[in-house]
């Protein structure tokens, strides 16, 4: 995957919202008695803008893998999120080994600095890592440009110093984020991921339930989301995604779907 390109190119909903001010300002300037109109131009735009960086699977704000890029290649692609944990992740590693299966783990920095060899048990096995922050701050999709930069370089430079693999790809805290991160990650190189389907399994502790969610999306091209740290657990206090996975894993083998990493879907 070659790196993007460093001179962003902003998105059309950028350049729309550039347009708008611009055209708010110049409105006011040339008939003042038409600032309540401008202004509630520019209030819609921002509100907007917010509403599209609420919605982790959008494309408005920067390109986004939603799905892997080729359906034709019967690929899907385990996602798991926030950690590593001590405890679940090697249980997740045994359970994709059994299955033959490989995941693209999204982990904390600040995590993987405590757990390295945990880090590298994940890449020793055949999976990769990826950037997920190194923090994993509640308000990371408030931060202004240097916050967000601060966020995202640390967190590759604490994987690449653990693994020796830099990331090449990154998922926003919650999934949410805002105008100012496409252009670090392009400065970066990292590709933005989000996913086509989630279990909520941080909250929900119903294995069931988790995994209703996740199999109407189990097709080609999938990019499924899964919790090793912060995993919710089962009322016999199992961590959610050790019930979970199995059943997922075993519906994919039955349609001759094959677990890949992101890097290896790439085309």
């Amino acid at each position: 995957m070659s790196p993007p390109d460093p001179r962003w190119h902003s998105s059309t909903l950028m350049r729309s919202s550039i347009a708008v001010h611009g055209l708010a300002v110049a409105a006011t300037v040339v008939a003042s008695q038409l600032w309540p109109w401008a202004l509630a131009a520019v209030v819609a735009n921002h509100a907007l803008i917010a509403g599209v960086g609420l919605w982790p699977r959008s494309r408005w704000l920067g390109p986004n893998w939603t799905r892997l890029p080729s359906a034709d290649r019967q690929e899907i692609a385990l996602t798991i999120d926030d950690g590593p944990d001590p405890v679940v992740t090697p249980q997740v590693l045994d359970l994709l080994d059994r299955y033959g299966a490989r995941a693209t783990f999204f982990c904390i920095g600040e995590k993987a600095a405590r757990h390295p060899e945990l880090c590298r048990e994940i890449v020793r096995r055949g999976h990769a890592i990826e950037n997920h922050s190194q923090h994993h701050h509640h308000h990371f999709s408030v931060m202004g440009t240097r916050g967000i930069t601060r966020e995202v370089k640390a967190a590759q430079d604490t994987i690449t110093s653990i693994t020796g693999q830099r990331p090449r790809f990154f998922r926003a805290p919650a999934g949410l984020r805002n105008p100012f991160l496409e252009p670090v990650l392009a400065r970066l190189g990292l590709q933005l991921a989000s996913w086509s389907a989630r279990g909520f399994d941080t909250r929900v502790g119903d294995a069931a339930r988790v995994t209703s969610r996740l199999l109407p999306d189990l097709k080609a091209g999938a990019i499924l989301l899964l919790h090793d740290g912060n995993a919710a657990r089962t009322p016999g206090g199992v961590p959610v995604i050790l019930e979970v996975l199995p059943g997922l894993l075993e519906a994919a083998a039955a349609s001759q779907l094959r677990a890949v990493t992101l890097r290896e879907a790439l085309p």
